[in-house]
């Protein structure tokens, strides 16, 4: 990534929580709000066992919040028909005065999604049903009239588009390989990459593609959100590696992302009850450290270095 590229608007922090646990996941989405995060994503795992459905999760939170925009990371395509996820997507957006963003991944855990109905998808395929998937929603959002899409995998024909959005909603893929990387570029309003599927040796490479793939398709580079998702834990006896230690080492590690790697929304994925040491102590250092750094700093590419001390 080039200085050129880089987003220097502010940084945005959430939390990424899975569906396990419906009441818990409702306190916890408050304790977000309150603590002043930016994202709440609800992981959508619909074909795992004693889950709760992840729409309906993301409606009563945002039923009980105030400010913390919510988002699926991510929504399970091949079980999210795309027109019925835009509708309910959209209508969330406008209840919610819009707080939704809409997090989408082309589909991974395929032994459960054919169990639940779904249909199993080599890799080219799922990406291109995704793509599919993207163009739909975004017809089903718009107030054109007449709409039509017959692809290798959805078929969508509405005389009206709608209910819009009561903001323009962006799509984030959730992608990790190569070709995604490059579809995301290419058509996405955002990159979701979880670290430890792309780790910081990863992602310069990652970030390349995805601003290569974005200025071939004419796009500005820059428009496309970059979100992390950390899955790690904050650990007050000493550093077991990235993302596995204490807070001035998530501070350390974070602010590394922000300014040499590009990266400008982390949704926190470590244990729920770390939150508030996450919200309220590594958050507001990160942002403050972040922003004396971006001043004169030169991004720099590559695996961040161990943090001193």
């Amino acid at each position: 990534m080039t200085p050129s590229t880089m987003r220097r608007g502010p940084l945005r922090f959430g939390v990424s929580l899975a569906p396990d646990m419906a009441a818990a996941l409702i306190r916890t989405a408050q304790d977000a709000d309150r603590f002043g995060l930016d994202l709440l994503g609800v992981r959508d795992q619909p074909y795992l066992r004693d889950t709760a459905d992840a729409p309906t999760l993301m409606a009563a939170a945002l039923s009980v919040t105030s400010r913390i925009r919510v988002l699926p990371a991510v929504a399970c395509l091949p079980l999210r028909p795309p027109a019925v996820l835009a509708k309910a997507v959209a209508t969330m957006d406008r209840l919610s005065g819009g707080r939704v963003e809409l997090g989408l991944g082309a589909g991974t855990g395929w032994d459960g999604v054919e169990a639940y109905g779904g249909g199993r998808l080599g890799a080219a395929a799922a990406r291109r049903a995704l793509e599919e998937a993207v163009q739909i929603i975004r017809l089903h959002w718009s107030d054109q009239s007449g709409l039509r899409l017959h692809g290798d995998h959805y078929r969508f024909t509405a005389v009206q588009g709608g209910p819009a959005p009561a903001h323009p909603i962006g799509i984030w893929l959730g992608v990790t390989g190569p070709h995604g990387i490059d579809l995301a570029g290419r058509v996405a309003d955002g990159w979701i990459a979880p670290s430890s599927l792309v780790p910081p040796s990863r992602l310069a490479e990652g970030q390349r593609r995805l601003d290569a793939a974005a200025a071939a398709a004419g796009r500005d580079p820059a428009e496309i959100r970059r979100v992390y998702v950390l899955e790690g834990e904050i650990d007050g006896r000493g550093s077991r590696g990235f993302l596995h230690g204490p807070p001035r080492q998530w501070i350390y590690e974070l602010t590394e992302l922000a300014v040499g790697h590009g990266v400008d929304s982390f949704l926190f994925g470590g244990p729920p009850e770390q939150l508030a040491e996450f919200a309220l102590e590594i958050v507001p250092a990160v942002r403050e450290q972040a922003a004396r750094e971006r001043v004169s700093a030169v991004p720099a590419q590559g695996t961040p270095p161990e943090p001193p001390g």
